[in-house]
């Protein structure tokens, strides 16, 4: 049997608040897709937040003793910055078969940014969702000149994919940064292609508003909450077709890689991004391997605070003073939770000995083991307390 999304009234003690609201189906990808519907308010699916006004350079007054003032152009920074990395990052264009002609047709702009050139061949990292679904993949240089592009590796837990092309029309490099260094407060650039190629190169400029913000995600779309990301939080404007874009600092090294925004009528000036000292051994192991391993349980799983009283009483059984863990919906076969002898139904509350409160604190604590490592397991089966020990295979993400 499926959960259903229908409440039904719970006793006190088990109605526990879920852990994030408020954020739900507003944390969007900042990629641009041909089928989306363009709108111009602020916050829809193409407009996005507004464009940065430009302005001409500001002459700012600044006191160098009681009767000295001379003028600096604080606008310097922010213009070398941009000229040192604005050609390092390019298009990506999303090219998948019509479901009616099977001819490749766009669906969908990214942007990206080279990182690397090795000989005869540059990498470029941009978001694992611009180049989901693409039986083909381009590459757009700041000249408008397009070139064919490889896909290496991508990460669904990250967003994070590597593409490979040839280096021949590589102009620049970004410089990399160092983003656990990053302060809130400090300026940032954001480069990217916003609402598709027409306006390639596109610049804004905001700043850190917060360095270790934690955002809950849903990693296979089903509606529910199964991971978090930590990233960087800015008010630089960021718009469909940024995905996978440059956050720079005043030097023009990149901080971060473009991936998201909050999308709600209500809020404005809150685009994310993933810290690009994350992001490195990440795109190390897709561009080595393409792929990242991270241990495998086998499972599919909901968060106990997720499931309808009735189920809980009814289905499972289980004693009525645990409100906290993740019940499992379907064991694959084969996989290590089965050789595990773990079933359906089964409601896991604590991994190696440390509580378990949903899928997100479960997934946390599960990638921290290492492939081939053992994992112990205390879970109900209906009413009955029980444990087990798994040992942990690699799973491709």
């Amino acid at each position: 049997m499926m959960f259903s999304d229908e409440q039904h009234p719970k006793e006190k003690k088990r109605n526990r608040t879920a852990a994030y609201t408020g954020i739900a189906g507003v944390v969007v990808g900042a990629a641009l897709f041909a089928f989306a519907v363009p709108t111009v308010s602020k916050m829809g699916s193409q407009g996005g937040e507004g464009q940065s006004e430009a302005r001409g350079t500001q002459m700012m007054p600044v006191s160098q003793g009681p009767s000295q003032v001379m003028n600096v152009d604080v606008r310097t920074g922010f213009v070398d910055a941009v000229d040192k990395a604005s050609e390092a990052v390019v298009g990506v264009i999303n090219i998948q078969k019509d479901s009616f002609s099977e001819a490749d047709a766009e669906a969908g702009t990214g942007s990206g940014v080279i990182y690397k050139v090795a000989g005869d061949k540059a990498y470029i990292v941009t978001n694992n969702h611009v180049v989901e679904g693409a039986t083909r993949l381009e590459v757009s240089f700041s000249n408008g000149r397009k070139t064919e592009a490889k896909l290496l590796g991508r990460d669904v837990v990250t967003d994070l994919a590597v593409l490979q092309i040839s280096s021949k029309d590589v102009k620049k490099v970004i410089e990399i940064g160092d983003s656990t260094k990053v302060r809130r407060g400090e300026p940032a650039i954001a480069i990217g292609n916003p609402l598709g190629l027409e306006f390639s190169g596109t610049v804004t400029q905001g700043i850190i508003s917060a360095n270790e913000r934690i955002v809950p995600v849903d990693l296979d779309k089903d509606g529910h909450y199964d991971w978090q990301v930590e990233v960087l939080q800015t008010d630089a404007a960021i718009n469909p077709g940024n995905s996978g874009g440059a956050l720079v600092n005043v030097a023009g090294q990149l901080i971060g890689i473009n991936s998201m925004k909050i999308a709600a009528q209500e809020v404005e000036g809150i685009g994310l991004a993933i810290p690009i000292s994350r992001a490195l051994p990440v795109i190390d192991e897709l561009e080595k391997t393409g792929k990242v391993q991270r241990p495998y349980l086998g499972v599919e799983l909901r968060s106990l605070n997720e499931i309808p009283g009735y189920y809980l009483d009814r289905t499972l059984e289980i004693p009525q003073d645990v409100v906290d863990g993740v019940c499992i919906l379907d064991v694959k076969s084969p996989s290590p939770a089965m050789s595990a002898g773990l079933r359906e139904y089964d409601v896991i509350v604590e991994a190696d000995g440390k509580p378990v409160r949903d899928i997100i604190e479960f997934r946390t604590l599960l990638y921290s083991k290492k492939v081939g490592e053992e994992m112990k397991l205390t879970f109900y089966r209906s009413n009955d307390k029980k444990t087990a020990t798994v040992k942990l295979s690699a799973g491709n993400y």
